[in-house]
């Protein structure tokens, strides 16, 4: 398994203005391409291979405009096409959005394979540059024991610089089960809620940095464009979003590593974070909680611990169904926190009853079963919820004073 461990990294003046230049011809070669790619498409209705771009770079740097692409590795300049014609075939597969140009504010990178750099006794060199690059190793394992498959250099809107190494590992031994099972439902005043009756408070890791954010954002906007005043608070805006971001980052990969490491089986939801930040009251609020990283790191985590996720299709009620009756509402607001189950008149507290509903049909689904604790699907697909197999009968929940 590829496993990729990124580093602070600390370039020289002369290896920066060198790593800039490179940015900006991998910038370049990107837009061109792209911009030939639609053309060709829009007039001719006809697809770009990849033999047909590299073809192309050839001929551009053979032109007395473009023949400073010749002065930076061609390493990173074909990792840009062939990161063009990737991006291309998943969007044409509808697994991702139309690629767009680079622009050079924001992130920029340059992919390195084992032709443009070399690693020896922990030392990295690039191509075309006379010195190694500095960083800062802070893994567990030794830096000379690395043989990385490629190398990605990259620097932030922050001016930060960084250094990623791709390595080929095998894979980690798996974590012994301890025979237990959890549910799982997240929510933005309690980021989650386990069937156990743990609480995991919401950091608002974006709302507690607001304040200095629009700040930074008030400068910004006051400054001359162009200006080298401009320039500095730009970077002050960058590094505070870094620092939320960093936050975020941090408290998800301690959550998702906590839960890995305390149940065999987790039992999630499938929430619809697109259709979800269109709310624009909770746009916000959702976009921070981070729902949709935190699933990705524990799909990855789960499957490098032999621990098994079970995710529950969206449409399944778990807020609105009794975890002690099966009877299932019709209609639950989302301000009512806590109703009574009008069947058997147990008190449930919303996140908690969902939490443990998840609990039970991510049990049924791991069983290989079709059905809830009470026996209703919860695999069903379409906009029609399903209705409980115990009660039929429904009338709306009374909210608890």
């Amino acid at each position: 398994m590829r496993t990729a461990y990124k580093c602070r990294a600390y370039p020289t003046p002369e290896q920066a203005a060198m790593l800039n230049r490179t940015f900006g011809c991998v910038r370049l070669v990107w837009n061109k391409t792209l911009s030939e790619r639609n053309h060709r498409y829009s007039t001719n209705g006809t697809r770009t291979s990849y033999r047909q771009t590299d073809s192309a770079l050839t001929a551009w740097k053979r032109t007395a405009e473009l023949a400073f692409l010749s002065e930076v590795p061609s390493v990173p300049l074909q990792q840009t096409l062939r990161h063009q014609h990737t991006a291309f075939q998943n969007f044409f597969a509808g697994r991702a959005r139309r690629p767009r140009f680079k622009a050079r504010t924001g992130r920029q990178s340059a992919h390195y394979t084992r032709s443009a750099f070399r690693m020896r006794d922990g030392t990295l060199m690039l191509a075309k540059t006379s010195a190694p690059l500095r960083f800062v190793w802070s893994f567990g394992i030794d830096v000379t024991e690395v043989d990385p498959t490629m190398v990605v250099v990259s620097r932030e809107a922050d001016c930060r610089w960084y250094v990623t190494f791709a390595v080929d590992t095998d894979a980690p031994a798996q974590t012994a089960p301890i025979g237990k099972v959890v549910g799982v439902d997240l929510g933005l005043t309690d980021f989650l809620v386990t069937s156990d009756g743990e609480r995991i408070a919401n950091p608002r890791n974006l709302a507690r940095k607001a304040h200095n954010l629009a700040r930074y954002q008030r400068r910004l906007a006051r400054c001359q464009r162009g200006s080298s005043n401009r320039s500095k608070a730009k970077i002050k805006v960058a590094r505070a979003h870094r620092k939320v971001r960093n936050a975020r980052r941090d408290f998800l990969h301690r959550t998702t590593t906590t839960l890995v490491r305390s149940a065999d089986v987790i039992a999630i939801e499938d929430l619809s974070v697109k259709n979800m930040v269109r709310n624009r009251y909770l746009a916000r609020a959702i976009s921070d909680a981070g729902w949709g990283e935190f699933r990705r790191q524990l799909e990855y985590k789960c499957r490098r611990a032999g621990r098994t996720l079970v995710v529950i299709d969206r449409w399944y009620p778990s807020s609105k169904t009794c975890s002690a009756c099966g009877y299932a509402l019709t209609e639950l607001k989302l301000a009512t926190r806590h109703w009574t189950c009008p069947d058997c008149r147990t008190r449930h507290d919303r996140d908690l009853n969902a939490a443990k509903n998840i609990l039970a049909a991510g049990r049924a689904v791991a069983r290989g079963d079709s059905g809830d604790a009470c026996g209703a699907d919860v695999r069903r697909q379409g906009p029609s919820l399903p209705r409980s197999a115990v009660k039929q009968e429904s009338r709306a929940a009374r909210r608890s004073p």
